[in-house]
């Protein structure tokens, strides 16, 4: 399988290109690297391809906060400029006086 580099780096916030939630990237797989029965449990219709990168986000929507598994081809930057209110956030990154979200060294780890 071959791999391509990510489109979008940790610390961007991104939305996704179908549901509607947002979040905060915070790590990185080179290619899909969850369960076979994850991948599985998403309708084939809508099932991403395993040879792209795949974010893993704090996320929200309106009702709720969450860890997110995301492909590439289903994210876009978010380029709102809106807050996350995601009550982890502040564990994982320092919030630039901007808004930007540059990650802990201490949470790299």
């Amino acid at each position: 399988m071959e791999t391509q580099t990510a489109r979008f780096t940790i610390g961007q916030v991104v939305k996704h290109r179908i549901f509607p939630f947002r979040g905060v990237i915070f790590d990185v797989d080179p290619v899909f690297a969850n369960t076979e029965e994850w991948w599985l449990s998403i309708p084939q219709a809508v099932r991403p391809r395993k040879d792209q990168p795949f974010y893993h986000l704090l996320a929200e929507n309106a009702e709720t906060e969450y860890v997110a598994y995301v492909s590439e081809q289903n994210l876009l930057a978010d380029e709102s400029g809106e807050p996350l209110r995601h009550p982890m956030i502040r564990e994982v990154f320092a919030i630039g006086p901007d808004g930007s979200y540059r990650m802990r060294s201490e949470a790299a780890n």
